[in-house]
């Protein structure tokens, strides 16, 4: 009995330590790092871009008259687990409907978690820019160009401040971010390019000379982030933070929309999306549909919104309670809407 129980003690130790190396990050009093190069994909927060988050408005506007909004319009996102030991990972795999992918996929090589967040940061931003300059073309209001924020130590500092409406460089008139982005890579680092700019109703003029761009010296780089502005008085602010990437950009647009127009462009149900959106409207493809589309049927939305070129993938979600109508531009996205409320016929994902 004796022999046996020393047997089943001495057998067990290897099984304990093998328990608590996959259970663990990090080997205590060191610096190895015992973490997997997985990451876990899942669904993520879904947010009514016609509502409130901690009691401000997701989308603000100013200046003109609003529509009272009804129903809802959710964006939706993935969640993202890093750092996850192996015992965590095997988890996920096993008792959730996460999707396993390499830390590359997450993290490209040689990209910090900094530079990582600070693309999706920006890719935020320019896609809030053009969720408003599609709004308003679609709305056929004008817009102008305006700096958002000046990168440090770039060719534009001391230059540039953050409110100032951009107008023109080398003599070609700019309405758009992208007007702006396209001359300025048809340049090259060293050349010089003037722009016209107004500050406190003040026109003015600056040469500069471009410099390279940290990622590729190759390609000329401004240093300036902009977005699209209404001409007239109306202000649209987007009040989302520790969100990132540009898949929120067609729902964003949709809600200015219907806030700035007559009647409930979802008739008043709850309908969820995604997709990113470009200057003139169009829908593009985004990453872990079938993720959104599983969060906005628990969440209890009855459309979903998906990108033409996503359509595959968001059925691979088998929704049951939820239809999935496909779209591929703002404009579509809006008949589709109609059609569904009217009973007319509409396109599904299928």
């Amino acid at each position: 009995m004796n022999r046996r129980i020393k047997t089943l003690t001495w057998g067990a130790i290897p099984l304990v330590l093998l328990a608590s190396l996959v259970s663990i990050d990090r080997i205590p009093g060191t610096n190895i790092n015992l973490s997997v190069p997985y990451a876990a994909e899942g669904p993520g927060p879904t947010i009514n871009t016609l509502g409130q988050v901690d009691g401000e408005d997701v989308i603000s506007i100013r200046g003109a008259d609003l529509d009272e909004a009804e129903g809802n319009l959710n964006m939706t996102t993935v969640s993202v687990r890093t750092g996850m030991t192996l015992s965590q990972v095997l988890s996920r795999w096993l008792f959730t409907d996460d999707t396993i992918i390499p830390i590359e996929q997450v993290f490209p090589p040689g990209q910090s978690a900094e530079e990582v967040e600070e693309s999706n940061r920006s890719a935020f931003v320019s896609s809030e820019s053009s969720a408003t300059i599609a709004a308003m073309n679609y709305l056929d209001i004008p817009v102008e160009v305006e700096v958002v924020e000046v990168l440090k130590d770039s060719a534009a500092t001391g230059v540039f401040e953050a409110g100032d409406k951009l107008l023109d460089i080398d003599g070609t008139a700019i309405s758009t971010p992208g007007d702006a982005q396209k001359i300025v890579r048809s340049k090259a680092p060293g050349d010089a390019i003037t722009i016209g700019y107004e500050r406190n109703d003040r026109k003015s003029q600056e040469t500069i000379t471009l410099r390279e761009h940290p990622s590729d010296p190759a390609v000329a780089l401004l240093g300036i982030s902009m977005m699209s502005v209404p001409m007239s008085d109306i202000e649209v602010d987007y009040n989302l933070e520790d969100i990132g990437g540009p898949s929120a950009g067609m729902m964003f647009s949709l809600a200015v929309v219907d806030k700035l127009s007559p009647g409930a462009l979802n008739g008043g149900k709850f309908v969820a999306g995604t997709g990113t959106i470009a200057e003139d409207g169009s829908v593009g493809p985004i990453g872990g549909i079938a993720h959104k589309v599983r969060a906005a049927e628990d969440a209890g939305a009855e459309v979903f919104l998906s990108p033409a070129a996503n359509c595959a993938e968001a059925m691979s979600a088998k929704p049951e309670s939820i239809t999935v109508l496909k779209v591929d531009s703002l404009s579509q996205a809006i008949d589709q809407m109609a059609a569904y409320n009217q009973g007319a016929d509409y396109q599904t994902c299928s």
